[in-house]
C-alpha cells in the first residue's frame, strides 16, 4: 500500500490550501483516515481524522477552520485548510488504516507535504 500526498505550499496568513492523499496498491478496505502534522522541533500531532462512516474529529486549534473529507471510490482523503495561521506551518502527513486482499490490516503513512504559512 502506498500513499501519495500533495497540495502543500507557501500561503499567506488567512489563506487556504487543500491537501490530498491517495492510497494505492492491494487495498481491500479502508476504515480510518487521518492527517497529522509535525512542526520543526515538535512531535507529530493529530490534526483530524475521519471514520469509514464519515464521523470526523479535529484538534481544538483547527476546529472551524479545517475540514477533512474522503472519497471512498478513489481511496482518497482531503484536508481543506482555511484561515491559515503561522502556527499551522508544518509537514502534513496522511495516515490510513486499511486492509489488503490478503487479509492483513495495517497503518500506512504518506511521505509528507510541507505547508508554510508566511507573509
Amino acid at each position: 500500500v502506498q500513499l501519495q500526498a500533495s497540495g502543500g505550499g507557501l500561503v499567506q496568513p488567512g489563506g487556504s490550501l487543500r491537501l490530498s492523499c491517495a492510497a494505492s496498491g492491494n487495498i481491500f478496505s479502508i476504515d480510518y483516515m487521518a492527517w497529522y502534522r509535525q512542526a520543526p522541533g515538535n512531535q507529530r500531532e493529530l490534526v483530524a481524522h475521519i471514520t469509514s462512516g464519515g464521523q470526523t474529529n479535529y484538534r481544538d486549534s483547527v476546529k472551524g477552520r479545517f475540514n477533512i473529507s474522503r472519497d471512498n471510490a478513489k481511496n482518497s482523503v482531503y484536508l481543506q485548510m482555511n484561515s491559515l495561521k503561522h502556527e499551522d506551518t508544518a509537514v502534513y502527513y496522511c495516515n490510513v488504516h486499511c486492509g489488503t486482499s490478503d487479509g492483513d490490516w495495517g497503518l500506512y503513512w504518506g511521505q509528507g507535504t510541507l505547508v508554510t504559512v508566511s507573509s
